[in-house]
């Protein structure tokens, strides 16, 4: 038979309780004390006037619900001015190898500008969740791609901003290419090709050069084994430690690297061959990527060159405040292309606000949504 507690052990215990509680407590406040704010907390803490911070907020929650749509590379050129509480964001589809570079230039390094990265969380159409904000003061965000999926990309400035600015956004592979001095077009074959009649599907990429090419590391790692045997012939594997990935590559005509050894990108693996299952097909180079127990991984957008973008040449000064149409009515479009869905019409009485210009197209804001219009069905007031 189990002896009861005394009271006052009982009360003992009930005390330390609260104290551990409250301690826990403590230290949950003081971690949150200490975490680092935001750019745009920095700025908000010094703000004076409380009307204006709920304007800011506001316009930034509207804005979030409205992005546009762009594929990257992207550039766009236009005019923050004061007390309009312009606030941009852009949806674009990501994926793992990509590393994003988001830059803003503007005519004074005084100028605040806020860069924030969501990322649309899984299983929802509507909710993002914050991955990363640029640092105070800083016109910059670069951010590698661990997970595939839709990204908003939201630009703040501040409220006396007065200034042309140039928005740059694009993307570059983590990965040097495979092959020397080759690049995108030497790519002839793809992921998820049919192999065998259907019977099995293309895990990765081949890459096609003379016999003899070199195949070079991709990124710093470590030769994990090498080998000549089955479907890939002579093969090597490279182990990238930072990313947790192993990258392969077979139909080797011949192999230098040994296992063990460490390589840095651009140290040459192997030359270009036709070794195994390839030995009817002009000398390539297989090139795989896989990742713990997912398997195969889709190597391109690790390898793929994306085209670089310079600053507008634009006169950042000839962009009107506002536009009107010079057509009976005009398609809105989702993104600055035909390829976007239209999402509305508006007619020549109705008032446009320019926000900036992509190319040929002005990125507008109506009285009820963001979007695009073609600048020849526009003229500036």
């Amino acid at each position: 038979m189990k002896k009861k507690l005394p009271k006052l052990q009982y009360f003992t215990l009930f005390l330390l309780l609260v104290v551990f509680v409250a301690s826990c407590s403590g230290i949950s406040k003081a971690t949150d004390m200490f975490a680092k704010p935001t750019a745009k907390q920095i700025y908000l803490q010094d703000l004076q006037s409380p009307e204006l911070r709920e304007l800011w907020e506001e316009q930034a929650e509207l804005a979030f619900r409205d992005s546009v749509l762009i594929s990257l590379p992207y550039l766009e050129t236009g005019r923050f001015l004061p007390k309009t509480f312009p606030v941009y964001s852009y949806e674009v589809a990501l994926n793992p190898g990509e590393k994003l570079i988001m830059k803003i230039e503007t005519d004074t390094t005084e100028t605040l500008v806020f860069l924030d990265l969501f990322r649309q969380k899984v299983d929802s159409l509507t909710s993002f969740e914050h991955v990363l904000s640029a640092e105070y003061e800083s016109n910059l965000l670069q951010k590698e791609i661990s997970s595939p999926g839709i990204y908003k990309i939201v630009v703040q400035p501040e409220i006396e901003s007065n200034t042309p600015f140039n928005l740059s956004i694009a993307t570059v592979p983590v990965y040097e290419f495979p092959v020397s001095s080759k690049g995108n077009s030497a790519i002839q074959s793809y992921w998820g090709a049919q192999r065998d009649g259907g019977r099995r599907s293309h895990e990765g990429i081949d890459i096609f050069a003379p016999r003899g090419t070199p195949v070079v590391a991709t990124t710093k790692g470590r030769v994990s084994r090498t080998g000549n045997k089955g479907l890939g012939g002579k093969q090597v594997w490279l182990r990238d430690n930072e990313r947790g990935l192993s990258l392969y590559y077979a139909h080797l005509d011949s192999i230098i690297a040994t296992p063990g050894m460490l390589v840095s990108p651009g140290d040459t693996l192997g030359l270009v061959g036709n070794t195994g299952n390839a030995k009817t097909t002009p000398p390539h180079l297989h090139f795989g990527i896989y990742k713990g127990y997912s398997g195969a991984v889709n190597p391109l957008p690790y390898v793929y060159q994306k085209e670089t973008i310079a600053s507008s040449e634009m006169p950042l000064e000839a962009l009107a405040d506002n536009l009107f149409i010079t057509t009976t009515t005009a398609n809105l479009r989702r993104g600055p292309s035909t390829k976007f869905p239209v999402i509305s019409q508006i007619k020549p009485s109705d008032t446009l606000r320019i926000l900036g210009k992509s190319n040929d197209w002005y990125h507008i804001r109506t009285k009820e949504k963001a979007s695009f219009i073609h600048e020849s069905l526009i003229k500036a007031l």
